[in-house]
């Protein structure tokens, strides 16, 4: 999202995690800014008996956990690199210069919070009142465009395991694989080497 030059002139290193590695924990204050070169990373929570809500997936080119950097609050999720991970990473105080120094980039920061908070509204309401297969399409078509799926002939190749949609719809596996199944005998979806398209 940042130009990685722009973030290299004002002091940023890039840092490997490895799969499964913790960059940051709930809880602790916030002390970088953080964008993905390579990987992908996720954002979660675990209930008191230890189920794990997913909070949202990131991939290269995108930040993440920059809100408490601006509201000096301390995390309100994990996030862990779901594969070999390398991330840019700035310091806060830097991190706040360049956005002082570059209006552009303010902005551009300002449109990524702001299709996040849309996202979460959007998928709180789907979670919260409708029916699986309505929760797994929703996630689907709302994410063709957040996550910039791309598109061939069989259509947009949804790019989420079973389980991902299961973590981001607040559903088991086994109601996503079903639903799925559903949308595609209905013809609103196709499973084409068990990817799924839309």
């Amino acid at each position: 999202m940042i130009a990685t030059e722009l973030l290299e002139k004002y002091g940023a290193l890039s840092k490997s995690f490895n799969k499964s590695e913790t960059i940051f924990e709930e809880g602790k204050s916030p002390t970088h800014y953080y964008q993905i070169l390579s990987g992908e990373v996720k954002m979660n929570n675990f209930n008191d008996d230890g189920r794990e809500f997913i909070q949202g997936f990131f991939n290269k080119g995108q930040s993440f956990g920059e809100p408490p950097l601006f509201l000096n609050r301390v995390y309100p999720a994990n996030a862990i690199a779901v594969e070999d991970t390398e991330l840019l990473c700035i310091s806060k105080d830097n991190f706040m210069k360049l956005l002082s120094e570059n209006p552009s980039v303010s902005l551009k920061i300002i449109e990524n919070l702001a299709q996040r908070l849309h996202y979460k509204s959007v998928m709180a309401a789907e979670i919260s009142t409708h029916e699986p297969e309505h929760r797994v399409l929703r996630l689907i078509d709302y994410s063709i465009t957040y996550f910039n799926f791309k598109e061939d002939k069989n259509g947009h190749r949804i790019d989420l395991t079973r389980q991902q949609i299961g973590d981001l719809t607040g559903l088991r596996v086994e109601t996503v694989i079903r639903a799925i199944k559903s949308l595609e005998k209905k013809g609103t979806l196709k499973i084409i080497n068990r990817k799924v398209y839309r």
